[in-house]
């Protein structure tokens, strides 16, 4: 087994991370059956698909993303909504999940308002189009944001959604994850403050293993530091 400290291993572009048998996924290209980096990352590999994530960078919406964002600014029939890329989002009248009279958007959503939407489209300069049509969309009452890296978030959600629901269960708070690196907690603000602790811990920490068991026990200690000792 390997220790909470230990590290998963560090790719350079061009080395070799798989061979036959395994599919190449992102971060990663495929020659002569055998699968190398293509970028500075963190190898990793489920079912059969071999991956590189990169230590650093800036969100890279992809179509389909679940993302939040906050509205910055709004027309008659749109709204722009920052969601952490090169350029403001609009989201138009027609994808959002209201029957939208024109030069009444501010009806709906107003400037500082925050939202959790999808990336519908995207173009080859990276300007993005959002939906909140689908069923996770909706507007963010309450809460706060707080930011991570975005390729530390698939570490956050954990395989099949396994990090952010321990760390759901044990704060209770509600939590949603947007692929730009931005999440929404809302709580108790002791219960807020334990589950940002517990986030920023898998950001610093997300290329070690037995993250789990660490996070469990920062959650644990932080709750009994806020209660006096006593059972939360």
């Amino acid at each position: 087994m390997e220790s909470s400290g230990s590290l998963r291993p560090i790719v350079i572009p061009g080395e070799a991370v798989g061979g036959p048998g395994l599919k190449p996924g992102p971060g990663t290209y495929s020659e002569g059956g055998q699968v190398f980096a293509a970028q500075l990352g963190i190898r990793n590999e489920h079912d059969g698909l071999v991956s590189v994530t990169p230590l650093n960078g800036r969100y890279i919406p992809q179509r389909g993303d679940a993302v939040i964002g906050e509205v910055v600014d709004l027309g008659p029939s749109h709204w722009l909504v920052d969601i952490n890329s090169p350029y403001p989002a609009p989201l138009h009248a027609t994808e959002s999940p209201w029957r939208v009279e024109f030069g009444d958007t501010s009806r709906y959503l107003k400037v500082g308002d925050v939202i959790m939407g999808h990336v519908l489209s995207v173009d080859e300069i990276k300007r993005v189009q959002l939906t909140m049509q689908e069923r996770e969309a909706r507007r963010l009452n309450g809460g706060i944001v707080m930011e991570i890296s975005p390729t530390k978030v698939p570490r956050v959600i954990g395989k099949q959604g396994s990090m952010i629901s321990l760390i759901t269960e044990l704060t209770g708070c509600r939590i949603y994850v947007g692929q730009n690196g931005r999440i929404w907690l809302d709580g108790e603000d002791r219960d807020t403050a334990v589950a940002a602790s517990a986030i920023r811990l898998i950001e610093e920490r997300a290329q070690s293993y037995g993250l789990t068991e660490a996070v469990r026990e920062l959650i644990e200690r932080e709750r009994r530091s806020t209660t006096g000792g006593r059972p939360a």
